[in-house]
């Protein structure tokens, strides 16, 4: 396989354009699996509710599909071996990719992974607390407030709490309750019927 930066940023350049059309904003594009189980993930939300719905995420796919299948027709594969796609919503443990996503979540407690060692740390544990242009100071655990750049950070995720898990509940869960007394009542009848109640 060519340079896999190279190959992340074609693909970047090709997705994020379809995201955008759809009115999402791409939050990852990671390409990652040996020969014969290669994965290509792309992770994205809708601005206003930080969320894709299945149907979005269908959506989405297909575009991407599509895109990758014209240029493939022309003999200009971006990836050259086989691979999946896969598409989904950050989830709520998300993954911060953008300088904008550690100001967004600030307040809320996530794990940093440096590219190099930083006042003898490789990995960051603790609460964001901002950016200040390309900078961003997390609370770490035990040690007090650290400032790191940007361009040092090599993976970053928010960390499930419970502060996290009300903040990324779902905007509407109107209708929900319905659907499940209608399961269980079709499981109700189901069972009465097969004479199991």
């Amino acid at each position: 396989m060519a340079d896999p930066d190279l190959i992340r940023a074609k693909l970047n350049a090709l997705i994020d354009p379809e995201a955008k059309a759809l009115g999402f904003d791409l939050v990852r594009v990671k390409l990652f699996g040996g020969a014969g189980d290669l994965t290509l993930q792309v992770m994205a939300e809708r601005p206003d509710t930080r969320q894709l719905t299945i149907d979005d995420c269908a959506e989405l796919s297909r575009r991407i599909s599509d895109r990758l299948d014209e240029l493939e027709e022309q003999g200009k594969d971006v990836i050259d071996e086989e691979y999946r796609l896969e598409v989904s919503s950050p989830g709520i443990d998300r993954p911060l990719t953008r300088l904008a996503d550690f100001a967004d979540w600030a307040g809320h407690e996530a794990r940093i992974v440096l590219a190099q060692p930083v006042e003898g740390r490789k990995q960051l544990t603790g609460i964001l607390k901002g950016v200040e242009g390309d900078t961003i100071t997390i609370d770490v655990r035990k040690q007090g407030d650290m400032t790191i750049d940007f361009a040092d950070v090599g993976d970053a995720k928010l960390l499930l709490t419970d502060r996290l898990i009300a903040a990324t509940r779902p905007l509407s869960i109107e209708g929900a309750e319905e659907e499940v007394f209608e399961d269980n009542d079709d499981a109700l009848e189901s069972a009465e019927d097969e004479g199991l109640n």
